[in-house]
């Protein structure tokens, strides 16, 4: 399994990205997984359901099924966030699994830039960004840069760092 991120400041546009490269990706025959990082509080459940009734009556696991998906909820308690690392090893195995966030992690990385969040750009500090996409032109950046609404370039940038076919039947 291939591993390849995006990173960027809050409003840079990384989830708009992923969303609309997803669709590529698969086009050419991977299949593709994602981690999404958030630093907010967030919960998937309802207070109203079942699933909700049984973690908050203090169950550290509920698992969801039905005979569309399924979905692991892994309450933490007390207990600090995993790192990427662990995460990574719960997810199954696809061609490529694209990660949101985790910005420290040492996998590699494109960078979502856009001069207009006022944000310095992280690739002058990560060793691990490989490359950038950008909605404005970048003259200080001596790494590939496409533009944001490139899907197809982007796409073509990560298959071939990833090594992958990406073509049917891959």
């Amino acid at each position: 399994m291939k591993i390849f991120g995006m990173v960027g400041w809050r409003d840079s546009g990384k989830t708009t990205l992923i969303v609309n490269l997803l669709p590529e990706l698969i086009r050419r025959g991977l299949e593709v997984s994602t981690i999404k990082h958030t630093h907010h509080g967030f919960d998937i459940d309802k207070p109203e359901k079942d699933s909700y009734k049984h973690r908050k009556a203090g169950a550290r696991e509920v698992l969801v099924t039905s005979s569309t998906r399924w979905a692991l909820m892994h309450e933490l308690h007390e207990n600090p966030e995993e790192n990427v690392e662990a995460m990574i090893a719960r997810m199954g195995p696809v061609d490529l699994l694209l990660i949101e966030g985790f910005k420290e992690h040492g996998h590699p990385k494109m960078e979502i830039h856009r001069p207009s969040v006022s944000r310095p750009l992280l690739c002058k500090e990560d060793p691990n960004i490989v490359m950038v996409a950008s909605d404005e032109p970048l003259g200080e950046v001596s790494l590939p840069v496409l533009g944001l609404d490139d899907i197809a370039g982007i796409a073509d940038f990560i298959i071939d760092y990833c090594g992958l076919a990406g073509g049917p039947g891959n």
